[in-house]
């Protein structure tokens, strides 16, 4: 999905998406629905996130030690497609700002964010791209995050009645 952004290879080399620590764990994917749901429970336990179909893994932090995802390989992702919506959007998330729906950048991912912001907000405005994120979050309302402050904001939806 971020293809002409981001290449395979440069994701799995990197992987500083798939380590968390206590302070960033509402950063953990959401496997959204029934079918992310089997993926994830195909590699390791998972916590229900109530009143929905969709779960995270049931990662264990201690203090500041950094918990790699437990479908992170050596050479990327071992869910390869089967893996979350979140994930193949990631360093973009949907977030929830004074009733509206926002779509950020994390700063953390080197490659997206070292790019011109034109070409940042041209990708997410073409090939409906922001259009699939909106979509899935009014969707699977339990994926929109909080705004994170520090994020930068490149497309804006007021809310659905949910």
């Amino acid at each position: 999905m971020l293809s002409k952004l981001l290449s395979h290879e440069t994701c799995a080399k990197c992987r500083v998406c798939c380590g968390f620590v206590d302070d960033d764990k509402w950063e953990i994917p959401i496997f959204a629905g029934t079918d992310e749901r089997a993926a994830a429970e195909s590699i390791a336990p998972v916590r229900d996130i109530p009143g929905t179909e969709s779960c995270v893994f049931d990662m264990k932090f201690n203090g500041g030690e950094i918990i790699m995802c437990p479908a992170a390989g050596e050479h990327g992702c071992t869910l390869g497609e089967k893996r979350p919506f979140d994930c193949h959007i990631w360093p973009f998330r949907v977030n929830s700002l004074e009733g509206m729906l926002v779509i950020t950048l994390s700063p953390v991912c080197p490659s997206v964010i070292s790019r011109p912001l034109s070409e940042i907000l041209d990708f997410v405005n073409s090939d409906g791209f922001a259009q699939r994120l909106f979509d899935h979050a009014e969707e699977f309302p339990e994926t929109i995050k909080p705004y994170e402050t520090g994020y930068p904001i490149l497309a804006i939806r007021k809310k659905a009645a949910l």
